[in-house]
């Protein structure tokens, strides 16, 4: 059974940082690619940053030199460290991977940034 719980979130002010967490069962998550994805009230999913198992990274434009997301494979984990937030970064964080044809999702946590 494949189970991603993510953790983390939380309030922060503008220009501040936040890392997040996923933790992965139930999947070989060495060689997973995993993902990072957030929804805004009002506003559709959408992808924040991925990262494969050989490390490649990709980032949505408005998250470049701000964002990054490690993964630590040897605890199954996956983390998207968040720097210089801004207001518009606002919004539930889910954590995400295609395993076996099929898209798992955690049930994502809260992210605010506000002053």
């Amino acid at each position: 059974q494949v189970q991603l719980e993510e953790s983390g979130g939380g309030l922060v002010q503008p220009g501040g940082s936040l890392r997040l967490s996923c933790a992965t069962s139930g999947i070989t998550f060495s060689v997973a690619t995993m993902g990072w994805y957030r929804q805004a009230p009002g506003k559709q999913r959408e992808l924040v940053a991925t990262i494969t198992d050989g490390g490649r990274t990709n980032y949505i434009e408005s998250v470049k030199g701000r964002f990054t997301i490690p993964r630590d494979n040897a605890k199954n984990a996956l983390y998207l460290q968040m720097n210089s937030l801004k207001p518009e970064d606002a919004a539930v964080y889910y954590c995400n991977t295609d395993w076996r044809a099929l898209s798992y999702w955690g049930e994502g946590t809260q992210v605010t940034v506000s002053s």
